[in-house]
């Protein structure tokens, strides 16, 4: 488990980067309530239980950025410790059982075997405590990618943006064109101070980005 933050008035965030594509599984907890959320459990379940008991936080959803497999292929063993609410933007859904991906990488079929209970659009809000979660839709990496942003601490931002880059778009449902306007009207909109936990990779903030990221410059 690395970059966990436990201050008592700050929210707390544990990364636990996983599996052969180094995901980053994040969980994300009220300091007062412990009433947390899951956010991609992409791999190595055990690790991700055990973060959990460590910092006995209580969870309360699991939620997928959108549908591959790095980011979903623990979703089964977590559910059966922590039943919670499971959600995901439905246009990413298809992902959870397609045959094709488990052959191509090897994977078990269903990658995911129990459904969504959630189906994630712009709008929506998930309170943990005293947090807020917003889904803001982001396409562009795939066509059901999601960020989530919880004002005024941090965005998760999935395989949106990253420190100084961005997700791919060579894969089934990537947009390039798409992905750069998600970025520049959804995200580099938002407050400059606000942290930016990504999918992969190391931390940054907005502000950081929209100077910085080579990929994606701001419009005069």
């Amino acid at each position: 488990m690395s970059g966990t933050s436990t201050n008592q008035e700050q929210p707390i965030v544990a990364c636990i980067t996983v599996g052969m594509l180094e995901e980053n599984c994040y969980l994300y907890a009220c300091p007062q309530t412990r009433e947390a959320v899951i956010i991609d459990p992409g791999d190595e379940a055990p690790r991700i239980l055990e973060a959990i008991k460590e910092l006995q936080i209580i969870p309360k959803y699991i939620i997928n950025t959108h549908g591959h497999f790095d980011h979903t292929g623990a979703i089964d063993e977590v559910s059966a410790v922590y039943p919670v609410p499971l959600a995901i933007h439905p246009a990413d859904v298809y992902m959870y059982t397609d045959e094709r991906i488990s052959k191509r990488y090897n994977l078990k079929h269903p990658l995911v075997e129990r459904e969504p209970d959630i189906l994630l659009k712009e709008g929506d809000r998930f309170t943990i405590g005293v947090l807020t979660l917003e889904v803001v839709e982001t396409p562009g990496h795939s066509r059901g990618g999601v960020c989530l942003i919880s004002q005024p601490y941090c965005v998760f931002s999935g395989d949106t943006l990253f420190y100084r880059g961005i997700g791919r778009t060579d894969l089934e449902g990537g947009d390039y064109e798409q992905l750069i306007q998600s970025i520049r009207n959804k995200l580099y909109t938002l407050t400059e101070d606000l942290f930016v936990f990504p999918g992969h990779g190391e931390p940054s903030t907005i502000e950081e980005e929209k100077h910085e990221n080579p990929f994606v410059t701001i419009e005069e």
